[in-house]
């Protein structure tokens, strides 16, 4: 069991860095979501172009999403710094930026004719960087008077000083920062309009695929291409934006799955078609990644795919009225604009073919390769494993059961026993020399980017195995990483985000695995908490 110890040293690097940054970009949208459907749904149906177009109703779009998804915005991200506090604070900040953008757009069209008027300007990139800007900030200022009010007057200052710093930073949004995001907003979109008119888009895929795999993807996806995409969807007659499309098509991720599912080994193509159902109706993607991972070529077929996918959308018009979130199939089709669905449809079907056929060529090419790597080691791994545990473990079964020209990876059984050895020589589990799992396990933590999808996909797993066990006492949960609050005995994450996760809580056992699908790695943990719970009833 790939574990960590309290002693470990904190990792860091630009990969880290970037997906945290990432991770906090996505706590602002993420749970903004379902207001974006509840705008796709009024713009569905009640727009002049909608299908069933409503005047009065009609009226709900832009105050919506000029006003409203903004300030939510605002709010959650003030609440991620400073909790209540700075969400209030961030908010009213941006409602400045909000008003500064109006202002200098309506000063700007009292010179240009009534036929060439610029549009408003919808502030999600400024709600996204104000309001945590506003919020960190009246959180510094706060530490200055901390301890130092008297008695009975804590409210008094708390409410003036929040209502003071909210004033003076919608001030500061409302003249320099809303120029600046003004023309930040006008060179994004000039450079995405250039992509579009020269039919470039699709490289782009060079960029989001490889980032995926690697949990980067939401500081591209959440940080620019939403609140692009919701820009072009609010003031195009089209009432939708391909940049919807660019990372939530379920296609590549489906293909490669598939690819696997027939040319794969082992234990990745018998996990390969459950993935395939929950990654491209549940949207979850995480869980192809660890297949690109394991062989990085890989992802060639998903940058093949992805730029398949794109070109498709391009050439036949294929658009969303808002985000797809989950990357589900479901939530692509539901939000597809202006009667775009065969545009839609093809392009994920052609990603996914793409994608399947590249792979395939890919895993066929490297096939005896990986089957002669596994053979030899393989059978002689499992047993040593099991005679070094000292008793059966259902997942060395299920691995010496399998078929011996398709077996599963043999690094797995391997690095088990290399740990199993050096267990033997200090009485515990190790990682790097280092002695772990010291406490009692009760509290077991799955924690991925958002803390929902993949995570609770995982939890549910582990904790159907704990119930079969007969274990009571140890509960399973499943948290964003962002959101470990030390409470956790044992962590699991997918190893690209173990790093992360160490640093967020450096006392608990984490434990790394491939998928939250299915992992040899949960037998383990099951009979770690049996065998503790053994040992309390026994002493």
């Amino acid at each position: 069991m790939t574990t960590t110890s309290t002693s470990a040293s904190k990792p860091g690097g630009a990969r880290v860095a970037v997906q945290r940054f990432g991770t906090f970009l996505s706590g602002m949208i993420m749970p903004l979501i379902p207001a974006l459907i509840a705008w796709g749904i009024f713009t569905a149906f009640f727009i002049d172009v909608g299908w069933t177009p409503v005047p009065a109703l009609a009226t709900i779009v832009g105050p919506f999403i000029h006003y409203l998804l903004p300030i939510l915005i605002a709010y959650l991200g003030g609440h991620l710094v400073y909790s209540v506090r700075g969400g209030v604070v961030g908010a009213i900040a941006t409602f400045g930026v909000i008003a500064g953008s109006d202002w200098l757009i309506a000063g700007i069209n009292a010179a240009l004719p009534a036929d060439n008027q610029l549009g408003e300007i919808n502030m999600f990139i400024g709600a996204m960087i104000m309001a945590p800007m506003a919020a960190w900030t009246m959180k510094q200022l706060d530490k200055l008077w901390d301890g130092k009010v008297k008695a009975g007057f804590e409210m008094l200052v708390n409410m003036f000083s929040a209502g003071i710093w909210g004033f003076a930073m919608a001030i500061l949004g409302f003249y320099p920062l809303a120029w600046l995001i003004n023309g930040l907003m006008d060179v994004l979109s000039t450079a995405v309009n250039w992509l579009i008119e020269t039919n470039l888009l699709p490289l782009t895929s060079i960029l989001i695929e490889p980032a995926k795999v690697l949990f980067l993807n939401n500081a591209i996806n959440h940080g620019v291409l939403t609140p692009l995409g919701i820009q072009q969807a609010s003031s195009s007659d089209t009432g939708g934006s391909i940049l919807f499309l660019l990372e939530a098509n379920p296609g590549p991720g489906v293909g490669l799955l598939l690819a696997f599912t027939f040319f794969g080994i082992g234990a990745a193509r018998a996990s390969a078609p459950g993935a395939a159902i929950i990654q491209f109706f549940g949207g979850i993607h995480e869980v192809y990644f660890p297949y690109a991972l394991m062989k990085p070529t890989l992802i060639l077929a998903l940058i093949a795919g992805g730029m398949t996918g794109v070109t498709t959308n391009l050439l036949l018009g294929g658009l969303l009225r808002g985000p797809a979130a989950p990357g589900s199939i479901i939530a692509v089709e539901a939000q597809v604009a202006n009667n775009s669905y065969f545009a839609v449809t093809l392009s994920v079907i052609l990603a996914a073919a793409v994608t399947f056929v590249v792979a395939s060529v890919i895993l066929r090419a490297s096939r005896k390769r990986d089957l002669l790597a596994e053979g030899d080691a393989f059978g002689a791994a499992v047993s040593q494993t099991a005679a070094n545990k000292g008793k059966s473990s259902a997942a060395l079964d299920a691995l010496r059961a399998s078929d011996g020209k398709d077996r599963a990876v043999v690094r797995e059984a391997q690095d088990a026993v290399d740990r199993l050895e050096e267990e033997e020589e200090t009485g515990g589990a190790l990682d790097g020399g280092q002695v772990l799992i010291t406490k009692r396990v009760e509290n077991i933590v799955f924690a991925c980017d958002a803390g929902m999808g993949s995570s609770a996909m995982g939890a549910s797993v582990l904790r159907n195995k704990i119930k079969k066990a007969g274990v009571e006492g140890v509960s399973v949960t499943n948290k964003a990483i962002a959101n470990l609050d030390g409470t956790a005995d044992l962590i699991i994450t997918q190893n690209q985000l173990t790093d992360r996760a160490r640093r967020q809580s450096p006392d608990a056992v984490h434990v790394s695995v491939d998928n939250f699908m299915n992992s040899p790695k949960y037998d383990e943990v099951v009979d770690l908490v049996v065998d503790q719970q053994k040992d309390g009833q026994q002493g």
